[in-house]
């Protein structure tokens, strides 16, 4: 029996085993009482500084913009985040942690840490600075190709 080369086996391994990372996270998590729905736009509100389009969370987020209205709603109301107007462009609106959120979010990225930490207990500080590098160096990659390809689009 041949088996496929690392390079052929790499993406699907490493793409699974992306959604087992999050199903663990989202179980660590929900025992906090936080789901994906509300943990995951908090999380990269805070990543990005905030200050971005409902559209700009969806893609970060992973999901269609109109699916992330009613979410972002809840957020409001609860008030972890709040809609700015955008000074440069009336129209828009910008999406904004408030002091509850950025709380909200330093208690997810404690329960983050436990969970990871769990995951990762078998790897060295150094071996997990060697992987961060790797995945910095497929980013990279990624943002290029990604870039050349909205080039290659006729306008």
């Amino acid at each position: 029996m041949t088996f496929p080369s690392p390079r052929t086996r790499f993406g699907v391994r490493f793409s699974l085993l992306a959604r087992r990372w999050r199903r663990v996270l989202d179980a660590h998590l929900a025992q906090a009482g936080l789901t994906s729905v509300s943990w995951v736009p908090l999380v990269h509100l805070e990543e990005t500084g905030g200050g971005i389009t409902q559209k700009e969370l969806a893609l970060l987020v992973g999901v269609e913009g109109s699916s992330l209205v009613r979410v972002l709603d809840i957020l409001a109301r609860d008030g972890l985040i709040e809609r700015r107007r955008d000074e440069t462009d009336g129209r828009a609106r910008l999406i904004h942690l408030t002091a509850r959120g950025v709380r909200r979010v330093a208690a997810i990225r404690k329960s983050l840490a436990e969970g990871e930490e769990a995951i990762l207990v078998d790897l060295s500080d150094a071996e997990i600075t060697e992987m961060l590098d790797y995945f910095t160096r497929i980013d990279r990659r990624l943002n290029e190709l990604e870039l050349s390809a909205l080039k290659s689009i006729p306008q």
